[in-house]
């Protein structure tokens, strides 16, 4: 049966002079979880992740693996590994001598060894390439090197420090998918850190974003996207219009929002206490946005505006439109499911927008300007 707190950190801060990378971290990762910590550069995702292995030691709080206290336990004698984002498998050696490498200090075999290194080659699909040097390999070959270094060792935990990062977009994403993969069939817990929302989102099981040191919310990647629990989550997963507006009415579950030049907007009640007066942020996702060319019969959750730029991009379009009073424009994706000319509507022309109720996230005010 698989542990809900197999890693654990209590109350982890690290410290760095004045400067507090992590700050009173809780956390609780499961055993066998594909878990991602995203956040932007310099939030302490990586601080975090280097805590864990053992490379940095907290300024204060615990950390425990599978029950056992590990705060105190040096990198080299915790059931962890690591890999890096410039692979670092070393050119001197071919693929077979740089998978070895990471057995060398285990007392086994020769047989058992050589079982485990063609069982990690197999894992990775690099049969026939043993006898290659890394200037042989393309960049994805070279990270399968070293993910099969880190795993060839049969670790309780894999941490992953932006591994992808190197690789080009197409590339990236054919290892996403190989990852993930990869995981489900070894079966570990996998701690990964990136900056990249896609990434975390198409990969995790769960994702704990970050910022300024400290994490904000702990979710899966639809609660993230769907229900972010603040406008940071909201702002830096995905694109999202924003909207601020004070709630005007509450009636039953569904509250009523004055936004000024976005006009009146519906939605459900959120999670968090709300009453009338209330300032709330309104946010909505491009995508939940239709563009229609006539006015809708609904009076709520409508606005008008032209479109100032628009951009097809293939398999969906991007639109901007302005509306009048509102600094920013607002942002559309639609799927192309039917052939569109020129991105469905010329620049400037006049259309109306229109969402639903369920489509709308509501949030509370402040975290940043409207």
């Amino acid at each position: 049966m698989s542990r809900a707190d197999f890693i654990a950190l209590r109350e982890l801060s690290k410290r760095f002079g004045s400067v507090r990378a992590v700050d009173e971290v809780d956390l609780e990762i499961r055993q066998g979880e594909f878990f991602a910590l995203l956040g932007p550069s310099g939030c302490g995702k990586t601080t975090l992740l280097r805590m864990i292995a053992g490379f940095e030691t907290p300024s204060a709080g615990e950390i425990s693996l599978d029950g056992q206290p590990m705060t105190a336990v040096p990198p080299n004698r915790r059931p962890v590994n690591m890999v890096f984002q410039n692979y670092a498998i070393f050119p001197h050696l071919n693929v077979r001598d740089n998978i070895a490498y990471g057995l060398r200090r285990l007392k086994l075999s020769r047989a058992e060894r050589n079982r485990r290194i063609d069982a990690a080659l197999d894992l990775i699909k690099l049969q026939g390439f043993e006898s290659r040097h890394a200037h042989q390999l393309s960049g994805g070959q070279r990270q399968r090197v070293a993910l099969a270094r880190a795993l060839v060792r049969q670790p309780l935990v894999l941490l992953l420090d932006e591994p992808l990062g190197a690789l080009d977009k197409k590339l990236r994403a054919q290892m996403q998918i190989e990852l993930r993969a990869l995981q489900k069939k070894v079966g570990i817990t996998f701690v990964f850190v990136t900056h990249d929302q896609e990434e975390a989102l198409s990969i995790s099981d769960r994702i704990a974003v970050m910022a300024d040191g400290r994490v904000l919310q702990v979710d899966t990647p639809s609660r993230l996207y769907e229900r972010p629990a603040s406008r940071v989550v909201a702002d830096f997963i995905g694109t999202i219009n924003l909207f601020p507006g004070v709630v005007s009415a509450i009636e039953s579950s569904q509250a009523t929002v004055d936004t000024g030049p976005v006009g009146v907007v519906q939605a459900r009640c959120p999670e968090f206490p709300l009453a009338v007066g209330s300032a709330v942020i309104v946010a909505v996702r491009p995508e939940k946005i239709r563009v229609l060319s006539e006015a809708p019969d609904e009076t709520v959750n409508v606005t008008r505006g032209d479109i100032e730029a628009a951009a097809y991009l293939g398999d969906r379009s991007h639109f901007h439109v302005r509306i009048a009073g509102r600094d920013e424009p607002i942002a559309i994706a639609t799927q192309n499911i039917q052939p569109m000319l020129d991105a469905a509507t010329p620049a400037a022309d006049r259309v109306w927008l229109n969402w639903s109720p369920d489509a709308v996230i509501l949030l509370p005010a402040g975290g940043g300007p409207g």
